[in-house]
This record gives C-alpha cells, structure tokens and sequence, in this order.
C-alpha cells in the first residue's frame, strides 16, 4: 500500500494512493492513522486536488553517511569502519513539490538520494531478526547538504541540518519486504539531466544492520525516518533548479531550488 500525507481545504490526512498513472491517482482516505490499526473510509479524492505533504512528521531524522564506498571515494573520504550516523532535524523535512531554499550561508549545495525507511512503532535493541517488525515502509528522500559548510564545520548540524533540507516522499510504499527494498534502483535527475544512479544493494551496512546499530544507541518512535546513504553522483544545485529522486517500487520525489528569502 502506497500511504501518502495531503492537505485539503485546510485539512491535513492519511490517504492510500490508488491507480497506475499519475493522472489518475485518487486517495483513499484513511480513519485514524496507519502507524494504529486503520480503516479506509471510502470517501475518495484525485491527487491532482490535494496539496501532497511529507508522508511522515518525524521526531527525529537519522542519516547515515558514507554507506555507498564510491560516494565516499568520490569525496576523498575513506569507507568507515562502522556505521556513521548524524542527526536531521524535523525542521529540515519537507514533502513533494515544496521548495529546497538555498541557505545564504553556503555557496555549494549538493543533492543526495537516498532510500529512506520509515520506522513504524516503537522500539529499541532491536535485533536483526527483528528488524522487518519495526518497518512500517520506505520512501524516497533527498540528503540536501551544503558541502562547503560539511567541509569547513566539524559537525554536519548546519550543513545537513538546515531548513528544507530533507524532502521526504512522495508516500510511504508499505509492500516492499526488507529483500526487495535492498536492492532497488536509485537515482536523481537534475533538470532531466541524470546525477546518480545505483542500486540499493551497493550499500556497505544493510538496512537491518543500520536500525541494530542506531537503535542500540535510542529508541525509534513510530514516523522516525532512517537514511541509509546515497550513491555516487553527488553534485552541485542551482536556484531554479528541478532535483528527482526516484527509487524502484517507490515513486519519484521533485522539488524546486529557490534563493531563500
């Protein structure tokens, strides 16, 4: 089941996303919310006619870095021992369609694909045979980075961590097994040009062993959203410009660079 989060008439919902081609996608409207048991009421609405919002407000974004060792190869940077994590907060995340705002402190801003997984209850230790009861789906997501600053700054907080800085969506795909989602095509078109392109099974740390390891560490609550890495291709963003994420089985994730007023 494909879940999505949209406005209407100044509403905000769950929906289940029904239909192939984009033009006709409907909502489904969901009582409740699908981290609970749910039922879909029936009452439908075209996508064309709702606002599309992130699919999840997280508590918080864990993003792991470096999970792809060509990426890191391309940034000079060696492969890590163990997994390497860093925070995004909830104000960075935003949904499809939004606005990417080109922060005034950075002069390289650079897109990120990346397989997101969206945590479902609530959990800590989780061991890995566990893993595939604590995954409520995936969506696509964009790990937008102000790579001067990253360079700069010891911490990643301002250069990862900015306003708009993760686009999330553009729905939580719920029918993708933990096998299936590990190897996924992934890529991001700048303006229809192609950036990156890989496969989720490229990754150096697995999807279970990345939720073993951050949830040692703290608990996971439901809408919590884990970024597993980006493949290589990393690059340059302009204002004006069009970014797409898209991910195998998921959809495809677009969002316009604009100077940040």
């Amino acid at each position: 089941m494909r879940i999505a989060r949209f406005s209407i008439d100044g509403n905000v919902a769950f929906g289940a996303v029904e239909g192939d081609k984009p033009d006709e996608l409907v909502l489904d409207i969901i009582k409740g919310i699908p981290f609970a048991d749910f039922e879909l009421s029936g009452t439908k609405v075209p996508v064309s006619k709702v606002r599309l919002l992130p699919p999840v407000l997280p508590n918080k974004v864990v993003a792991f870095g470096r999970n792809y060792a060509e990426h890191a190869k391309e940034l000079g940077n060696e492969v890590p021992d163990t997994p390497f994590a860093f925070f995004k907060p909830s104000t960075s995340v935003i949904g499809p369609g939004a606005e990417i705002q080109y922060p005034g402190f950075s002069e390289e801003l650079h897109h990120e694909a990346e397989l997101a997984v969206v945590i479902g209850r609530m959990c800590r230790e989780v061991p890995r045979e566990r893993v595939k009861d604590v995954v409520f789906g995936y969506t696509a997501a964009n790990d937008v980075t102000a790579r001067d600053v990253q360079k700069r700054e010891k911490q990643w907080a301002r250069a990862k961590g900015f306003d708009t800085s993760c686009p999330l969506g553009p729905w939580v795909e719920t029918d993708l097994s933990l096998e299936q989602a590990s190897d996924l095509t992934i890529q991001c078109t700048v303006n229809g040009q192609q950036r990156q392109l890989g496969r989720t099974s490229q990754m150096i740390t697995s999807i279970e062993d990345l939720i073993v390891n951050i949830s040692e560490a703290m608990t996971l609550l439901p809408g919590d959203v884990i970024l597993t890495g980006t493949p290589e291709g990393v690059g340059p963003l302009s204002v004006g410009d069009e970014v797409a994420v898209s991910i195998e089985g998921i959809g495809t994730l677009t969002n316009k660079v604009v100077k940040r007023g």
